[in-house]
């Protein structure tokens, strides 16, 4: 379900000066609250509510008290206590702190994203809360441990690339979340401090229905995970984490015949001939699963375990699995109705054409570098991402990692797959040309962004020119993320960008020769926008304090790791390292690192 936004309280101005139609209000008044609140849970866009919000003051005060999820793009774009006011009856939050650029390490780990202040603020103003959703967000232990006091209902908590909690925090979570449904901890940096706080969970803890560790480091205490999910018999997803060996996996299936979601955990043993027939014998007994994950160090010999459940999988993620395409083919060709599909490269085109021929209804491909500064590159081209899109007719989302590509294999993939919504092609050595040509990529992007009218999130690699974002500017209308690496000749491919684009949200820039001018040409669109990210460009501290001038609702933060002296004391001309514009209802931020300076 997608999460209706808190960001846009901005409009209560509106509101106030009494928007909306006299017809529409008279309409209105016909029907009870209740009845228009009941048809307005079923609303769950997140323009849709926003724009029933806003047709009357009636509407605004129905639409607030029953709107129960909220989304904030952005920790700083509001405050809690502005967010939790107008809406007071709340029960799940997502929110999202560091910019997505921390993922590739470009972003200072002291930032900021503390999740503190937010649980303060909810703990105090909606106990009622069930769900709680952080990405990239400083969690501390006594974070986890307010929330496990707070919440009497509390049912979800999801931590994704987070940091700044131990298991001792998990252990508070374990011991007092007694209705807790849902636990996902997915790629954060968590402290083993040797606590086993499984063993936190109470005996007659019976809730659990999902349950995500494949985050931890440290080692599981089997026979505690063994009771749990012995109490909880509605367990549907279990991913668990690479210090569980292959023959404990065998015992924990047994444990959990209706799993729908399963993360193996290590799957590597000694070949043993009873080892392979006993977890043979617990995936078939498994017949409910549609997800299979993990497969850390995996031993191509016991993969036939898997076969008796391969049909009935619609997703399957192998990124961590360090196969050769030979026995990834013989896998996956078993699984015939496979959507998703996460690999390494070590696919190659040979298992990504076998993907085409044998994998129909594939909707999700993504295929990740084993070592991008390999200097025996694996034999992974274009060849495998056409292969795929002329197989696979139902393809909308696409992540993919090559070292060669060219115009016309973008071309055939534009016109083979115009129902993507999703493209992100990675060439890992920058300013690479169409190695046939020699020529830019700008046609094959172009033919991408023209064919694919629904288009959402793109992002750029090889060499391209302002040409190309010319094209994007003219055609990519509902691309809400773009991200450009190592591309542009001038400030003109930044203007086509910020000048078109109509429904850009977020734009991520690295190492273009993008700049001043366009950047204060375009700044009433940075309002529109939940935020840019510049780094290694060509913007100038002058533009930054003048585009803050003109934009007072706009947070414009300039990070510099190389703390050169007080920005006050810089001149105009000064180069800004890194850039975070973001849109923001709360003013300057109060946690800032000595690194990052509000202009």
């Amino acid at each position: 379900m997608s999460a209706p936004k808190a960001d846009d309280d901005a409009e209560l101005d509106k509101l106030s000066a009494g928007m909306g139609s006299g017809a529409v209000w008279v309409t209105a008044a016909m029907f009870p609250e209740e009845v228009l609140e009941y048809v307005f849970s079923f609303v769950e866009a997140d323009a849709d509510r926003n724009a029933i919000s806003l047709v009357c003051r009636g509407w605004y005060r129905i639409e607030r008290r029953c709107r129960r999820r909220i989304f904030i793009g952005n920790c700083y774009s509001v405050s809690p206590e502005m967010a939790l006011r107008r809406f007071p009856e709340v029960r799940a939050v997502v929110i999202k702190g560091k910019p997505h650029f921390a993922d590739f390490n470009l972003v200072p780990s002291d930032w900021g994203g503390g999740a503190d202040a937010w649980v303060e603020s909810l703990a105090e103003a909606c106990p009622q809360l069930e769900e709680l959703r952080f990405k990239r967000m400083v969690v501390t232990d006594d974070c986890l441990e307010l929330i496990g006091r707070s919440f009497r209902n509390f049912k979800v908590l999801s931590l994704v690339s987070c940091e700044g909690f131990s298991t001792a925090g998990l252990g508070y979570v374990a011991a007092n979340c007694r209705n807790l449904r849902e636990l996902d901890l997915l790629e954060n940096d968590i402290e083993d401090n040797g606590i086993h706080w499984l063993s936190h969970f109470p005996e007659s803890f019976t809730s659990l229905t999902s349950l995500n560790i494949s985050s931890l480091d440290g080692e599981i205490n089997f026979s505690v995970l063994e009771r749990l999910m012995i109490s909880c018999s509605k367990l549907k997803t279990l991913r668990l984490n690479h210090s569980v060996p292959l023959d404990r996996l065998a015992n924990i299936l047994c444990k959990a015949p209706h799993l729908v979601d399963l993360g193996t955990g290590r799957f590597s043993a000694d070949f043993r001939l009873g080892l392979f027939e006993k977890l043979d014998s617990s995936f078939k007994a498994c017949r409910n699963l549609k997800s299979l994950s993990g497969f850390y160090d995996a031993v191509p010999a016991y993969l036939p375990s898997i076969y008796s459940v391969c049909n009935g999988l619609i997703s399957l993620n192998l990124s961590y699995a360090t196969m050769r395409s030979a026995e990834l083919i013989k896998l996956i060709t078993q699984c015939k109705h496979l959507q998703r599909l996460w690999v390494m490269d070590l696919i190659e085109d040979a298992g990504l054409e076998a993907v085409a021929s044998s994998c129909k209804l594939l909707d999700e491909l993504r295929v990740f570098p084993i070592d991008p500064y390999a200097a025996e590159p694996v034999s992974l081209t274009e060849r495998g991402l056409v292969a795929v899109s002329a197989g696979c007719p139902m393809l909308r989302s696409v992540l993919y990692f090559c070292r060669q590509m060219t115009n016309a294999a973008l071309i055939t993939v534009a016109m083979n797959s115009p129902n993507l919504t999703c493209f992100r092609l990675c060439i890992i050595d920058p300013h690479t040309p169409d190695y046939l040509t020699q020529q830019p990529l700008d046609i094959g992007f172009g033919a991408v962004v023209k064919t694919c009218k629904n288009l959402s999130r793109l992002s750029l690699s090889g060499l391209l020119t302002d040409r190309v974002f010319e094209t994007i500017g003219a055609h990519a209308h509902h691309v809400k993320m773009l991200s450009v690496a190592f591309a542009g000749d001038s400030d003109a491919g930044l203007h086509y960008i910020l000048s078109g684009c109509r429904s850009l949200k977020k734009l991520e820039i690295r190492d273009c020769p993008f700049g001043d001018k366009a950047l204060l040409a375009n700044a009433a669109k940075l309002e529109t926008m939940r935020s840019l990210w510049m780094s290694s460009c060509s913007v100038s501290l002058g533009a930054c304090r003048l585009l803050a001038e003109r934009m007072p609702r706009l947070n414009v933060e300039v990070i510099d790791e190389r703390r050169g002296g007080p920005l006050e004391s810089r001149p105009n001309d000064c180069p800004v390292e890194k850039l975070y514009i973001y849109r923001t209802l709360a003013g300057p931020r109060s946690d800032m690192p000595t690194c990052v300076w509000t202009v």
